[in-house]
């Protein structure tokens, strides 16, 4: 409840002042009567008795008044004093609950000891592929762009390739040959057993058919490593001849074009690289490890990646612990392996990861919520016989949701937990009244 007795004092010197002055009013009219009765036509005299009734009069009001402010100005200091000095706040068991404030008490507790590391995303390299010209070419048409989706077996672009046209003329005229020297062997082969023919003969045939069939063997293969497949060459001797210059670039596996280095009209040469396509519906999480924290780290360990204000943190596991430094960081690699589902987690992206290194029992242990700064301290609200008082306390190591108590606060004390917070902005305002009483 609040004091107004104060407020009371304050008002008193009001009521006496006025009185005073009407007192001082009614003995200046008395005398100025007088005057003009007992010396009637003596008007200085008058006047000068006027005048010094009027200064007396204002020398008692000033007196007064000032007397007054001094002991108010006093009073109000003492009680100004005695509220700062007091840091106690006190509540009934209902106001607790009304406010949401819970009371625990101290004791040990077990701490998950967190590290912090600078790490980057960056795409997933066994998803990620380097589209090169296997042909040197004209750009023809070009179907993709930066940032498109493709699927498995895509055309990502078409160049018109000389070389290309020379090794599927060199297949079908393997072809050819091959067919020739099969019916020559044959041939030979029926009049050499007629005896038509000497067997030299038929030797010659099949060592020709033998030779044919090698360079037809070489022509496919340098297909094949065009990218051509066994249905594309059962179907080619039936093409027509204005499809035989043309390459088409295709997707590996279904991703992303994340590089274009391509454009209508170009000379590419052979394995030049064109396209990068990736897979981002997984990305690796590339983490710097101090040498002093290498002992602490390990493959199969749980991290949390905090990525940003718009990404909701990421949990996961180190999937990696790189045996070497590196040269010019003089760090480790720890990568991880993270599903990215909805594309929010992009390569580039600078991250921070969180890894339990280790858990420690501690003697006194609080919650980080009870953690409050008062007057420039970290001070926990413990419970006394007269209310919630803060004290100062030293605190040692943390994890993600507590911290030890390394002096301040003792085992089996009884502190606020949960809505320390509250009390701290009551006690600052005095919103439970002058003295933080309710």
């Amino acid at each position: 409840m609040k004091n107004n007795g104060g407020q009371k004092a304050e008002g008193a010197w009001i009521p006496r002042l006025n009185q005073t002055i009407r007192t001082g009013v009614d003995k200046l009219q008395s005398l100025y009567h007088a005057a003009r009765v007992n010396v009637f036509g003596h008007k200085k005299l008058v006047m000068i008795l006027a005048a010094l009734s009027a200064v007396v009069l204002i020398v008692v009001a000033t007196t007064l008044l000032t007397r007054e402010e001094a002991r108010v100005a006093e009073h109000g200091e003492a009680t100004h004093d005695a509220h700062e000095g007091e840091q106690i706040v006190r509540l009934h068991d209902e106001e607790l609950e009304e406010f949401g404030i819970a009371v625990d008490t101290a004791g040990p507790g077990t701490l998950t000891v967190q590290r912090e590391f600078p790490g980057e995303i960056t795409p997933n390299y066994d998803r990620l592929a380097h589209v090169v010209a296997r042909v040197s070419g004209v750009v023809r048409k070009v179907y993709k762009s930066l940032g498109d989706s493709v699927r498995a077996g895509e055309t990502l672009a078409v160049l018109d390739s000389r070389d290309l046209a020379d090794a599927k003329a060199a297949y079908l005229a393997a072809l050819k040959r091959v067919e020739i020297a099969r019916v020559n062997a044959q041939r030979e082969e029926e009049l050499w057993k007629k005896k038509i023919s000497p067997q030299v003969d038929y030797l010659e045939a099949k060592k020709a058919f033998d030779e044919a069939n090698i360079e037809l063997k070489s022509a496919e293969q340098k297909l094949h490593a065009l990218g051509f497949s066994e249905k594309n060459l059962s179907v080619l001797p039936s093409r027509p001849d204005a499809t035989f210059t043309r390459y088409k670039l295709k997707a590996p596996f279904t991703g992303t074009v994340i590089e274009r280095h391509i454009v209508l009209g170009e000379a590419v040469k052979e394995e030049s690289e064109v396209f990068v396509v990736a897979d981002l519906g997984t990305v690796w999480v590339d983490i710097s490890v101090y040498p002093k924290d290498l002992s602490s780290i390990r493959a199969g360990q749980d991290v949390v990646i905090k990525v940003g204000d718009d990404v909701p943190d990421v949990t996961g596991k180190i999937a990696y612990v790189g045996p070497v430094l590196g040269e010019t960081t003089r760090t480790a690699l720890a990568r991880m392996i993270l599903q990215n589902p909805d594309r929010k987690l992009l390569p580039g992206m600078f991250i921070t990861a969180k890894v339990a290194a280790n858990t420690v029992q501690v003697p006194v242990a609080v919650p980080k919520t009870a953690l409050q700064s008062v007057a420039g301290k970290t001070a926990v609200f413990v419970r006394t016989a007269e209310g919630f008082e803060p004290r100062p306390v030293e605190v040692g190591r943390t994890s993600e949701t507590a911290v030890e108590i390394v002096s301040g606060l003792e085992a089996g004390e009884h502190y606020v937990g949960t809505g320390a917070f509250t009390l701290k902005a009551q006690l600052s305002k005095g919103a439970f009244g002058d003295d933080h009483d309710h």
